[in-house]
């Protein structure tokens, strides 16, 4: 808990990129073998990781990433601007990387049937 924040180099600049777009960083991962971690930071000097075996939510294993994004990193939050994104910089990696998405439609609705 408290970590310097001199070693979130060790993660990659890929990583360390996150904040020019996200004013806080959470990831959840798991590994096959090992409990549940959270790690989270606000890039203001430290950085904590605590074991997330109490949450219901439980990866099977893997990583999961969530950006808490600046104003001005909007944007990013377009579906078609996240693909690209991902597909420019994710060139040489060679595990799958899902993006989950939801569609909405707005279906308009007859008031005819009220008039009863």
């Amino acid at each position: 808990k408290g970590g310097n924040l001199n070693l979130i180099g060790q993660f990659g600049v890929g990583f360390y990129s996150s904040y020019l777009v996200a004013e806080k960083v959470f990831v959840r991962t798991k590994h096959n073998d090992d409990i549940q971690y959270v790690w989270e930071s606000s890039a203001g000097g430290t950085f904590t990781v605590r074991s997330d075996n109490e949450n219901p939510y439980q990866l099977k294993r893997g990583t999961e990433i969530t950006l808490y994004l600046k104003d001005d990193a909007a944007g990013y939050l377009e579906e078609k601007k996240i693909k690209d994104t991902v597909k420019k910089h994710s060139q040489f990696v060679s595990f799958p990387i899902n993006l989950y998405t939801t569609k909405e439609e707005e279906k308009e609705v007859d008031d005819d049937d009220d008039d009863d």
